[in-house]
């Protein structure tokens, strides 16, 4: 079983009837992750098929692993206090993270929203509107049951994406259908590699993780985004000092996310 810290969970928001926190749960040692329990069997059949498709082709394409933003890709940038932070994204693997992300920026959901939890050698967290990782709805709330819950719509997780140092990925609330807005970006420098199994993780995969990432958090998050520039950025916003919750003392906000290359979703 995997072990799991809830880190700076306050007290206050452990009272009855509060809203869920959506946290990013840290690992304090590393497992292989498992097909989430609520797949079907035919998302379970399709996800083994992924997942030896790029365990042994050796041609097999890691959108991540590349800077170049490709066709099927979108590209943003979130302008922060603290800089400037540019990404690219993955809406042919993850298209309901993308669809809502993106929607979100350009109805500039996200604009003066700050980053309520940063871990300095984990990641960097925001997306709430009300600043406590209690708040945030997903684009589907209330008016699509299929995607979302009531709680948040599902995870999406592949076999080409990874929680890779400066990967964009959805906070959730531990728990599948619990994705709202809120996301975090993977800041964590430290080579993880050698706690990965070849039989578990791509060669191409394995190397990128030396150069940092959270490993533990693979197949409980949606990776749907990839940073190509400013990386310097999201290590400066994880120096900041923090108060017992995480939260910078020194507010970092986002002022807007622009959408460079837009995606559009085929109804």
């Amino acid at each position: 079983m995997k072990k799991l810290i809830i880190l700076g969970l306050s007290a206050s928001l452990l009272l009855a009837g509060c809203t869920s926190i959506q946290r990013v749960l840290r690992g304090d040692e590393y497992v292989d992750s498992s097909l989430a329990a609520s797949a079907s069997s035919a998302e379970a059949s399709k996800k083994e098929a992924e997942t030896k498709e790029a365990l042994t082709n050796k041609n097999a394409n890691f959108p991540q692993l590349s800077t170049k933003v490709a066709k099927d890709e979108a590209k943003v940038k979130i302008v922060t206090t603290a800089g400037d932070i540019t990404l690219k994204l993955f809406p042919k693997y993850a298209p309901l993270a993308v669809e809502n992300f993106l929607t979100h920026a350009k109805e500039g959901y996200y604009d003066g929203v700050i980053f309520h939890r940063v871990i300095k050698g984990f990641m960097i967290q925001s997306g709430d509107p009300k600043g406590n990782g209690t708040g945030g709805e997903s684009i589907w709330y209330g008016k699509n049951k299929q995607i979302d819950s009531g709680k948040g719509f599902k995870n999406e997780t592949s076999a080409y994406l990874y929680n890779l140092r400066g990967a964009l990925s959805m906070a959730n609330a531990a728990s599948d259908n619990t994705n709202g807005s809120q996301f975090f970006i993977n800041q964590n420098q430290t080579d993880s590699s050698s706690k990965l199994s070849e039989s578990k993780y791509p060669a191409q995969i394995i190397k990128a993780y030396k150069k940092g990432g959270n490993p533990s958090l693979d197949g409980d998050y949606t990776v749907f985004g990839q940073v190509i520039d400013g990386m310097d950025i999201v290590d400066k916003i994880a120096e900041s000092e923090t108060d017992e919750n995480n939260k910078p003392k020194n507010e970092i906000k986002i002022q807007k996310i622009e959408v460079i290359k837009d995606y559009n979703f085929k109804k």
